[in-house]
């Protein structure tokens, strides 16, 4: 869990963008980047950026493979830092240059103006059932029985997945939220800052241990934060991207 990385102000955050064919407006934000009309300082991506990227599965490289290009090459010019998802993971096989953190790994420590903040997609914990189905579909020996089953099925797996994912309601209110999260972590962490994606919230919540922030998810409204100094009221900064930003 202990990774010491260095959060850097002026750091863009962006999670659950759920790029995909019909959500294509991360393309747009990762473009501005890329040409350098957007200059993060540092880019951190929390996770379900891809609607459906699984490294060793070639055939959801088919159409984010304009996407992974540019971030590959945004990522040797500034340091990218990707905490996968449940929608994409095995991402070693995928991107080069950049630091990936799998959700075995999180939630990740971090530092920040000498602050400690932990860094997490946020499906890290869970039922017994979802975490036996998470070790599976990310393992080495399953996958390649699943791509086979896939490719000879004319991917129908993955074409379910597509369907299935596309008629999800990802924008919606968690009610009891804060009750939620304080049986889920409060007690488990001590940090100044606990910042995760993955419930889509947009909200902070002040615990006695740590100040909580749930990422809103890009995909429902086109958010994304930047870091900004401590002096600040708050860490993060929201932004909402538009082409004519």
């Amino acid at each position: 869990m202990s990774h010491r990385l260095e959060i850097k102000q002026g750091a863009y955050i962006i999670s659950d963008a759920h790029f995909s064919p019909n959500r294509p407006e991360l393309f747009s934000l990762i473009e501005e980047i890329y040409f350098e009309k957007l200059q993060p300082t540092q880019l951190i991506l929390m996770g379900d950026i891809f609607d459906a990227l699984f490294g060793s599965i070639e055939y959801t490289y088919i159409h984010n493979q304009k996407m992974i290009d540019m971030v590959n090459a945004i990522a040797r010019e500034i340091e990218v830092i990707y905490l996968e998802g449940n929608h994409d993971f095995n991402l070693k096989a995928v991107f080069s240059n950049m630091k990936i953190f799998t959700i075995a790994e999180q939630p990740v420590e971090c530092s920040y103006q000498e602050k400690k903040v932990y860094l997490a997609h946020g499906d890290f914990e869970g039922p017994l059932g979802y975490r036996i189905y998470s070790a599976l579909i990310r393992n080495p020996f399953v996958l390649p029985i699943l791509k086979v089953i896939d490719n000879l099925s004319k991917h129908s797996i993955l074409n379910y997945v597509d369907n299935h994912l596309g008629e999800k309601e990802d924008c919606n209110e968690f009610r009891g939220f804060r009750e939620f999260i304080s049986r889920r972590i409060e007690n488990s962490y001590k940090c100044d800052y606990f910042i995760e994606g993955h419930y889509h919230q947009n909200k902070q919540i002040k615990f006695k241990n740590f100040i909580y922030i749930n990422l809103a998810a890009f995909a429902c409204n086109q958010r994304y934060f930047t870091v900004k100094s401590l002096e600040d009221t708050k860490l993060l900064e929201e932004n909402i991207f538009s082409k004519e930003t």
